[in-house]
């Protein structure tokens, strides 16, 4: 075997004498868990996976391809020389893992670091310069398939263009030159700064990540931290103080405050003041944390529930040289209501009347499976909570119930049978097939349904998974109309395999793998694998089918068909569809808020497709007059205002109240697809009523009623 780490440390050598007056980034190494969590990964990956891939010569070249690319995916730092380098071990990872080496990944970030720290270097030495915006130049912004940077000098020439992009965007939006290099100095430095806070975890996180995903794109490996914010998102709750934290300039800043969390409660803190040291207990010492990645915060704000945790905070109007208070706060479960379903009521004229539909979105699947496998009568869970609204919604007398399931990743595989159950009762949902071809039909354990009424599901391209389930089943048994985009193709089921129980470890060393075992069907006998669900009405959407779906990833797995599950499908909606396609059509081309979504999505897709931005001063206001007047009038036809043009910045690089504001507004803002879906609904129930009162009177008229 070749040692990468030999050439690489001689090549670091040289990279670091060009920059002599910066210190280099830590050397990361290995450590020996992460070498044996690697291996036991491995024998699980091999033999109890859904399509079982040996670590063979073949997937060590993937792992390689995969790691390099999470790296480096605009190919914008490594030079051709650097992945040579590294392609002369393309085929022995597999070796590697096995004897519990993990030192050419490690090798790989080691210079992924340093590369990281000379272009940062290099982008600050640009700004002392001017730039000519007279000049006919392209800066290519789709780069993942471009070669790297054969010279050092091509890697320059490539990053003078990428500065003086950022450059352009910053003018055009009104900054001045001397606000200009201010901004991107402190971008690239805070980008530099991140490359001296990674630690060995990151790296061996990052190469494990790129070995499972080389298996298929939904097995995943988690780390303790990715583990913790996994169950986190499927509990919705954990035990902290309440408060959303982001990290601006260092600080780690309140972002938000949780409503009856311990933070919002004590008074004590507002949005917009800074943590600049945290204590454990009454009495333990305060560590300060100015500067410490926003993560590590966060780990040492979480605790157990009842303990004290003890906060430096800078309030918000204070200078960097402002008074200190120290606030104590005991900690207490804080649920995640945000990203719990919710509801509302819109009235929509279908006809002659006035429907009420209610919407009830759904983020995410999930289920405290913890607290459901202990017992807990009130655990976290979508298809209880969704249950209950629907019986609020009932009280409101709503007509039609629209599901919005739009970017729902998914999530439970049970919640996805149990939301169906809630519309279909007890009939079948789901067939699951295992890795030895065994097919097991699922069902909800609902005695009958508790909305009998007319209902429908919105879906987008980031509607996967559970969302899927969901939606097929409500369409093969055509218990409702499915409406907006193709959703994302993942037709797959997956558990979690504890590996630090598998070995009995005492504490948490060696994370988790999320594995595929199973691979599901409608009960039509189809997968959604690759296909998705199809629409019954097409919405348009913003999202590049080419790169996000199933369809991108190139080791995904096919489309299948087994025999159908015994089901009664009702060809109600079927019927109904044409009518509701005509009116669909019909309402949308005098819609001008629809027409405007249409034309920006038209934008879009050209601009993705031209692949480049001029660096032309002239051309770009040009483009940008225009973008600006499209929406000034757009804000004038709809009374609404006008969300002003690109202004350069990057998230957190506007004041917090300025990025709030944007937020809120986002949230006002019109929802086209939804206001349109709840329209389909209106017309369906509408439709349903003439097709019931038809049905009536002719069975009166057949007995002489």
């Amino acid at each position: 075997m070749r040692i990468p780490y030999v050439f690489l440390g001689a090549f670091l050598a040289i990279v670091q004498s060009a920059y002599a007056e910066v210190a280099p980034p830590p050397v990361l190494k290995p450590l020996t868990r992460q070498a044996q969590a690697a291996q036991l990964s491995a024998q699980f990956l091999t033999r109890y996976s859904y399509r079982p891939i040996p670590l063979d010569d073949t997937l060590s070249a993937r792992v390689m391809d995969r790691f390099i690319k999470s790296l480096d995916p605009d190919r914008m730092l490594f030079l051709q020389a650097d992945i040579d380098g590294f392609m002369s071990d393309r085929s022995e990872i597999d070796n590697a893992i096995e004897r519990k080496d993990l030192k050419i990944p490690f090798a790989i970030f080691n210079a992924y670091e340093q590369r990281v720290v000379d272009r940062m270097n290099y982008a600050r030495d640009l700004l002392k310069q001017d730039f000519d915006f007279r000049a006919q130049e392209n800066y290519s912004v789709l780069r993942d398939k471009e070669p790297w940077p054969q010279s050092e000098a091509e890697s320059n020439e490539l990053w003078r263009k990428r500065v003086k992009s950022d450059w352009l965007r910053l003018k055009l939006g009104g900054k001045t030159d001397a606000a200009i290099r201010e901004t991107l100095d402190k971008r690239y430095e805070n980008r530099l700064e991140r490359a001296y806070k990674f630690k060995s975890d990151d790296v061996f996180q990052s190469f494990m990540d790129a070995y499972s995903t080389s298996i298929d794109p939904h097995t995943d490996y988690f780390g303790a931290a990715a583990s913790a914010d996994f169950n986190v998102s499927m509990k919705l709750s954990l035990f902290g103080i309440g408060a959303v934290l982001q990290e601006r300039d260092d600080y780690t800043t309140i972002r938000e405050l949780v409503p009856g969390g311990p933070a919002q409660l004590s008074g004590s803190l507002s949005v917009g003041d800074r943590i600049t040291g945290v204590g454990q207990g009454k009495d333990g010492a305060i560590k300060e944390v100015v500067g410490t990645r926003l993560d590590e915060v966060v780990q040492m704000i979480r605790g157990k529930k009842g303990s004290v945790v003890r906060l430096d905070i800078l309030p918000a109007d204070a200078g960097a040289d402002g008074t200190h208070r120290i606030i104590s706060l005991v900690r207490d479960k804080i649920s995640l209501d945000k990203q719990a379903a919710r509801k509302a009521v819109l009235s929509v004229k279908a006809g002659d009347a006035a429907r009420k539909i209610g919407i009830i979105t759904l983020p995410v699947f999930y289920e405290d499976f913890e607290a459901k496998r202990k017992g807990d009568k009130d655990y976290k869970s979508a298809s209880r909570d969704v249950a209950k609204l629907l019986d609020e919604l009932k009280q409101e007398k709503v007509d039609s119930v629209l599901i919005d399931l739009r970017n729902n990743g998914g999530g439970s595989l049970d919640e996805a049978i149990d939301l169906t159950g809630l519309f279909i009762g007890n009939d079948p949902v789901v067939q699951q097939r295992s890795s030895n071809g065994k097919i097991e039909v699922k069902s909800a354990e609902f005695a009958a349904p508790v909305w009998t009424g007319p209902m429908g599901v919105l879906i987008n391209r980031g509607s996967a998974s559970a969302s899927e389930i969901f939606a097929a089943a409500i369409q093969d048994y055509g218990r409702g109309v499915i409406v907006g985009e193709p959703s994302f193709g993942k037709g797959t089921v997956q558990t979690v395999i504890d590996l630090d129980r598998i070995v009995r470890n005492s504490k948490p060393e060696f994370g988790e793998l999320k594995v595929t075992i199973a691979q599901f069907f409608r009960v039509n006998g189809g997968t959604t694998q690759l296909r998705g669900v199809k629409p019954d009405i097409s919405l348009p959407g913003l999202s590049d089918p080419t790169s996000f779906g199933e369809t991108s990833y190139d080791n995904a797995l096919p489309w299948a068909q087994i025999k159908p599950a015994n089901y009664a499908p009702d060809d109600t909606v079927k019927t109904l569809l044409p009518t509701l396609q005509s009116r669909h059509d019909a309402r949308v081309k005098g819609d001008p808020d629809f027409q405007r979504l249409l034309q920006d999505i038209a934008d879009l897709k050209a601009q993705r497709e031209k692949g480049v931005v001029s660096l032309n001063e002239t051309e770009r206001r040009k483009e940008a007059t225009a973008r600006k007047n499209r929406f000034k009038a757009r804000a004038q036809a709809s009374d609404g205002e006008d969300p002003g043009g690109d202004d350069g910045l990057e998230a957190d690089e506007r004041s917090l109240s300025a990025a709030i504001a944007i937020e809120n507004a986002r949230k006002k803002a019109k929802d086209v697809l939804l206001d349109e879906a709840a329209a389909i609904l209106a017309d369906e129930t509408d439709l349903q009523e003439h097709v019931g009162e038809a049905a009536t009177k002719q069975w009166g008229n057949a007995n002489g009623k």
